[in-house]
């Protein structure tokens, strides 16, 4: 996927991955219902600051905190810019 945005120092270009429209049992979840997911694919990395280099890369699945990062529309898609450190870990 080529994106045309290029994170600059230790930020993070993320895809979220869709919210559920189903639970487990089959019941479906109305929109207004649906949490944010806190899940997604790393798209852009940039390339870190001169005292810390990037962990994550083009990629990874990463979970982040739920107010993390700026929502963006870019070509289409939704996608959260944010802070390596707002990443919590990698799947």
């Amino acid at each position: 996927m080529g994106v045309s945005i290029k994170p600059l120092a230790d930020r993070v270009l993320i895809e979220p991955v869709a919210a559920e429209t189903k639970t487990a049992s089959g019941l479906y979840i109305p929109d207004t219902a649906k949490e944010k997911p806190q899940k997604g694919k790393v798209v852009a990395v940039g390339n870190g600051k001169k005292d810390h280099e990037m962990t994550v890369k083009i990629g990874d699945t990463v979970l982040y905190g739920k107010y993390s990062g700026t929502e963006l529309k870019v070509e289409g898609g939704d996608y959260l810019i944010m802070r390596e450190d707002d990443i919590l870990a990698i799947v």
